[in-house]
């Protein structure tokens, strides 16, 4: 009996009863503390919002803003189509993308709206990435230029642009030169691609705005579905392949531009014997005697290694191992 009162003695702690009064206590604490803090404490914060909001700007209309503002692009730019409900012009206007602006109205010199060209890449990008998200514009957030500083208004002006799209500068190479000027200048070389005739844009291959591929690139996951999007009879699968093709396009292409045949970069046939070392091949391009004196120099004329070896970027002929013609 002793035995057992003990053990009821010991768990008088561990039951209902306990744990009842325990809630009740906290319960009181709770509310004591509460109570405790001062009213006034708290009046700071709500009489601060309250005079934010009482200060807080209003919308004064597109017609206010151009009173004084001479609006450069005029209607010529989709931003001031207002028969288009998507644009700013058929919905706040000027401040749609700088805020309300009734502060600057009373105060011009003072009071200044959103200034793109003095925020930070971030802030000026998330204003435009308000209404362009989708499209062209989906893979941004985080993209290279995103994350090198670029913003939406490095590249375009709304209000004095000199190109398609609403661009700083008449054509894409020449606003792409301003910051790949290495990249831009290859266009000029002998075999390139051709964008300085206006066939294509740097935009045809990249997407500027971002991508889930490579180096921004438009189509596909990797360089070579870039490629081949346009050159399908590269695209293989071959019966035999060869190795650097199977690697990237751009282990024989520099595709920019190039003043080898076929923007290779290097001449055939020294591209090839970058892998291919001497076997019964000429193994030095430039020696005099094997142009002059041996039956192998016709291996090293016109396209070299290609006059023989034409189906190069792969066959699927059953003896195509050697890639020939």
């Amino acid at each position: 009996m002793s035995d057992k009162k003990s053990r009821r003695n010991g768990n008088r702690f561990s039951g209902p009863g306990f744990w009842l009064a325990c809630s009740v206590f906290a319960a009181s604490v709770f509310a004591s503390a509460v109570v405790a803090v001062p009213v006034g404490a708290q009046q700071p914060v709500s009489a601060k919002a309250s005079a934010a909001a009482t200060d807080a700007a209003t919308y004064v209309g597109m017609e206010t803003c151009l009173g004084c503002h001479e609006n450069k692009a005029g209607d010529k730019t989709l931003h001031f189509k207002v028969a288009d409900p998507r644009t700013p012009a058929a919905g706040r206007g000027c401040e749609s993308c700088h805020g309300p602006g009734s502060k600057h109205a009373d105060d011009p010199e003072k009071v200044k709206p959103l200034q793109f060209n003095k925020v930070s890449a971030v802030e000026a990008s998330a204003v435009c990435t308000t209404c362009h998200t989708s499209s062209e514009h989906a893979f941004w957030a985080n993209s290279k230029h995103e994350a090198r500083g670029v913003a939406c208004s490095t590249c375009h002006s709304v209000h004095s642009p000199k190109g398609d799209k609403q661009l700083k500068e008449a054509t894409q190479a020449k606003l792409c030169a301003s910051c790949h000027q290495a990249i831009v200048n290859k266009v000029s070389r002998f075999n390139h691609m051709p964008v300085r005739e206006g066939a294509l844009a740097c935009s045809s291959c990249h997407n500027l705005h971002g991508s889930a591929n490579v180096k921004m690139l438009r189509a596909g996951t990797n360089i070579d579905q870039s490629c081949t999007s346009c050159h399908q009879e590269k695209r293989g699968p071959f019966l035999w392949e060869h190795a650097p093709v199977a690697n990237a396009c751009v282990t024989c292409h520099d595709p920019h531009g190039s003043n080898n045949d076929r923007m290779l970069v290097a001449k055939a046939p020294g591209l090839c014997q970058r892998c291919h070392v001497t076997s019964r091949h000429p193994p030095t391009i430039y020696d005099k005697f094997v142009l002059q004196n041996s039956s192998n120099a016709n291996k090293i004329t016109g396209r070299a290694c290609m006059n023989c070896h034409q189906q190069i970027h792969g066959s699927n002929n059953p003896n195509g191992k050697a890639f020939l013609r």
